[in-house]
Formats: C-alpha cells, structure tokens, sequence
C-alpha cells in the first residue's frame, strides 16, 4: 500500500476547522502573515495592529490582528513553521473569513547568485514534504502562485528591488538537506528551498482560496560549505522591515484588484 497515494477528495473530515474557530465580524478579506516573531511584532507595531481573534496549536496561541493601510483593512498573523503547523493555521484563518493569505519568510538558496535579503517568488513546487498529499493527489511538483504575480513584479520593478522567479523545493527534513538531493534539486531547476510552500499552495487549490507565496533569501546551499548569511531571525532587522512593507503593500493592491472582480470589473493584470 502507498500511502501518499491515498488522496480522499472528500471536503467534509473528522474534524474541521469550523468546530475550532468561528467566522469573525469584518474579517479582512486579505491577510499578511510571515514566520519570523521579530519582523511579525515589528509589523503590528509599525503598522498599528489590533486583535480580532485567534487560533490555535497545541502548544501556543496565534492571535490574528487588523490594521488599515491607505483605508485598505489588512489582516496579520504569524505563521508557525513547518507545512502541518502552517497549513492548519491557514486553514483557521480561511474558516474566519479571509479570502487571500500572502506568506512570506526566508528560503535558503541553491543559487549562489542570488543576494541575501533579495527576493525569491517561486512559480512552481517540488512536494517533499507529506501535508500537501492530503490535499490534493500525488505529484512530483504543484503550481504556485497562479494569481497576483504580474502585481508583485511590476511592483517590484517600480520600485527597484531585485527579484528572482523560479521553482522551489518544499522539503519538511531540513537535516535531510544532502549535497546529493540538493544537486538532483538544482538540476531539476530549483533555485529555492523551504519547508511549506507546496503544502500551502495545494491547501488553495482544495479550499478554493487564494495563497501567494514569496520569500526572502537566507541560508545559501550552493557552495562548499553551508553558510547561514541572514537566516537568523534577528539579522538584518531594516532590510526585513522593508521587506514587511512590501507584503502590506502588495495586500493593499490585491484587496483593490478583489474590489473591482467584486463589481463585475475584469481583472487583465492577474492570471
């Protein structure tokens, strides 16, 4: 028996994130979230966050906040790390009300190319992780982000920040990370590697919601040695604040491209 190819398309389980969490009155429809407690308490309170709810893991509490920026109402929350704990929460904070969750956090890099703190966007997935096989059948690899990156980009571009698009590896074992998996990576086309990604996207495609996912570089794996660069959640506190800024003003631009599809107005910048 195989387990990973067990795929039960059935939406209703055991358990669901509504016999945890109840929707919340005016829940934004876009939420930011990221993984690093530094940046995340710098965000709220930068951007003036105030709490409308919580979820829940087992052994912490996750409150979910709401700001407004330029009259936009944008929600935040902390991921926690790894595909399960992440995915579980996410699925919380749909069952609350948001309709679009923009991640973002580090990735370690397998092109020594690219700079530390630079912008990673991936487009596609390896699932080397388990979370994502109950969402969604057997694969080698899932698309990401299939909505809302023409906006990144322009975005980025108008703004001089560099970035790199390419496929990521979403592995959940981060000392199983060998030179000979890293090379078959890279040779697939992997410039990336984290430990949510594919988990997050296929949790989209099953919920019918909307995930963009982004990271910013740390650990580089493409050298002789491992080095840690920025990987440390209180490096390069600024050049992560900006970064920060970055997700809130892409949420801004996504809540008003939701607005305009709201009134029947078509939306040619996405796909």
């Amino acid at each position: 028996m195989r387990v990973l190819e067990e795929f039960d398309a059935s939406t209703e389980a055991v358990v669901n994130p509504a016999h945890v969490v109840k929707p919340v009155p005016g829940m934004p429809r876009v939420v930011v979230s990221c993984f690093a407690w530094e940046t995340f308490e710098r965000m709220v309170s930068g951007f003036g966050g105030t709490k409308i709810g919580e979820t829940r893991e087992a052994n912490m509490v996750i409150p979910v906040y709401q700001t407004s920026l330029k009259g936009t109402p944008v929600g935040m929350y902390l991921s926690p790390v790894g595909a399960p704990a992440c995915v579980s929460t996410a699925e919380e904070v749909f069952a609350m009300g948001a309709e679009t969750i923009l991640l973002f956090g580090t990735c370690g890099v397998l092109d020594s190319s690219i700079g530390d703190c630079s912008i990673v966007i991936p487009d596609r997935a390896v699932r080397d992780e388990g979370t994502s096989y109950h969402y969604m059948p057997a694969s080698d690899e899932i698309l990401v982000n299939p909505r809302y990156m023409d906006i990144f980009t322009q975005m980025l571009d108008s703004l001089g920040c560099h970035y790199a698009v390419g496929k990521t590896w979403t592995c959940d074992g981060i000392y199983r990370e060998t030179r000979e998996k890293v090379a078959r990576r890279k040779a697939s086309g992997c410039i990336s590697v984290e430990m949510e990604c594919s988990a997050m996207a296929a949790l989209a495609r099953f919920r019918e919601r909307e995930v963009f996912q982004f990271f910013y570089a740390a650990d580089n794996l493409d050298g002789e040695t491992w080095d840690i660069r920025s990987l440390d959640n209180g490096a390069r506190l600024d050049d992560k604040d900006r970064i920060a800024g970055l997700a809130m003003e892409l949420a801004v631009r996504v809540a008003g491209v939701k607005g305009k599809n709201s009134m029947g107005l078509s939306d040619k910048t996405t796909r």
